[in-house]
């Protein structure tokens, strides 16, 4: 088959392939600028003097410090998480649609490489207009943006730019990668002129081995703070182990987090297989069982986003019992004021990307639960017509979703919290401290042959303190993540009615 055929078949469907190619294009679009701006940041310049010197030209502390622009880019690229996610999702869209085209491709006499092929096509060029257009996007908000104050400072870093090669790398890369995770997802099916099969079914239910992943993550974090005092001599070890430590035992807890809700399903369909009474929650019952990993595929954003926001929660509480502390500190010694709110403020920054990651997967959840109903409507339609109500099929429809995202979300919070309370300790300490206070007059102060019979040191005791448990926020969190799944529930109801007539028995 000739590369011009294969284009012309990977951009050939109907509007549900039209939607899909769209929504691939938007991930790949968020997931660009995402990282764009990450490398955007790392492009900044040290400015010449010692170690400390900053870069004037930014109002923003985490621009203008370079020991803060790292951890600045690393959250910015967490942030293509809940993207990739979405993406994923979007991939699955009018996945039976696209079954029976291949499948007509099959009988016409493509081979399974051909048509294998012709798949992983379809999301790399998907993808390639949506990393071309987020380039472009980049390109002109960077001129847009580009605004500096009276003082000539920035708010953004619209005075640097990425290496073209950095450039090229993001724009071919990602496409690349998804046209690869295409191909990894296909390596279990087999499109034959009759249709598609899967290879490997599972015959019995996921066992909780993600546990293990999540006590690694948690291990990494926890292990972090006794190693740097192993290794505080020698600097160029720490400078590369301590953020692979984070990086992999994050990545580990959210794996685990993930594959563990494969494991909730599947307990929490047998639980309502055993107790229940009602045909929803039976319903719910049998496709929680029947397809455990479905959670996992569906969930995995959000968790992504409510760990992230937990880990977070406990770093705000962290920041703002030491800010507590210097404040304490600053009233004894009759200073006003006092405390750094910078890690504070920072945090507000870190709240907001939380936020929109969980925007974000809202938007994967929505399109994986339309996806599952569209994808069922012949089972569906065939329950209607056998009379089984609609307002059954909804509340086992709500039964499916709510039953395992309640347990999956209180996991991620409370990984999420551990991860967090790991990374800064489980309490803030301040060594014994004095300081010399003048008691008279501002003159006899200021003056050295009298300040000195006016002087009195003042000890204070050390401080040990435990952070507060940020339960409300991690309410709101919660609440939040359990919003979004119930929206999703929502537009699932509307689409479940369009997709129940009984035509769908013959158009499915």
């Amino acid at each position: 088959m000739r590369p011009a055929t294969l284009v012309r078949l990977a951009l050939a469907g109907n509007r549900t392939d039209t939607a899909r190619v769209v929504l691939t294009a938007l991930s790949a679009l968020l997931a660009t600028l995402a990282v764009l701006a990450a490398l955007t940041v790392l492009a900044i310049p040290k400015p010449a003097g010692d170690a400390w010197a900053e870069s004037e030209q930014y109002r923003n502390a985490l621009l203008r410090e370079p020991g803060l622009r790292g951890g600045t880019a690393f959250a910015l690229l967490l942030l293509t998480i809940p993207v990739l996610a979405l993406a994923g999702q979007c991939a699955r869209l009018g996945a039976p649609a696209r079954d029976r085209r291949l499948a007509a491709l099959r009988l016409a006499g493509a081979t399974p490489g051909q048509v294998t092929r012709l798949a992983v096509l379809e999301t790399g060029l998907a993808s390639l207009l949506g990393t071309l257009i987020g380039l472009g996007t980049y390109l002109v908000g960077r001129d847009l943006l580009h605004r500096p104050d009276e003082r000539g400072r920035l708010a953004l870093p619209t005075d640097v730019l990425p290496s073209s090669g950095a450039l090229a790398a993001v724009v071919l890369g990602l496409p690349v990668v998804a046209a690869l995770a295409t191909a990894l997802m296909l390596r279990t099916v087999t499109t034959t002129p009759l249709g598609v099969s899967r290879k490997a079914a599972r015959e019995r239910g996921p066992r909780p081995w993600a546990g293990v992943l999540i006590g690694l993550g948690l291990l990494c974090f926890v292990g972090t703070r006794p190693l740097l005092y192993q290794l505080e001599d020698d600097e160029a070890l720490v400078r590369w182990l301590v953020p692979l430590l984070f990086l992999a035992g994050g990545f580990a807890a959210m794996i685990g987090v993930v594959l563990g809700t494969g494991w909730i399903s599947y307990r929490c369909g047998v639980l309502l297989r055993r107790h229940a009474r009602r045909a929803p929650a039976l319903l719910a019952a049998g496709r929680l069982m029947s397809d455990p990993w479905a959670g996992s595929r569906t969930f995995a954003a959000l968790l992504a986003a409510v760990i992230f926001g937990a880990g977070a929660a406990a770093i705000r509480a962290y920041f703002a019992t030491k800010d507590e502390i210097e404040r304490e500190h600053a009233l004894l010694a009759g200073e006003i004021g006092g405390g750094n709110s910078f890690y504070l403020s920072t945090m507000d920054l870190v709240d907001a990307a939380v936020a929109v990651a969980v925007l974000i997967a809202a938007g994967g959840l929505i399109v994986a639960l339309v996806e599952g109903i569209v994808a069922r409507r012949r089972a569906y339609a065939a329950l209607v017509a056998t009379g089984v109500s609609r307002g059954t099929l909804g509340r086992s429809v709500a039964w499916q979703a709510l039953t395992p995202a309640v347990p999956a979300i209180l996991l991620a919070l409370t990984v999420g919290m551990l991860l967090g309370t790991g990374l800064n300790g489980r309490r803030v300490t301040s060594g014994e401290w004095s300081i010399e206070v003048c008691s008279a007059e501002a003159s006899l102060c200021a003056d050295p042959a009298t300040r000195a019979q006016y002087t009195e040191v003042r000890h204070f005791p050390a401080v040990d303190r435990a952070p507060d448990v940020p339960l409300e926020q991690l309410a709101w969190l919660g609440a939040g993540a359990l919003a979004a799944v119930l929206l999703t529930v929502g537009v699932g109801l509307l689409f479940l009615r369009v997709s129940t007539t009984v035509e769908e028995l013959r158009t499915a």
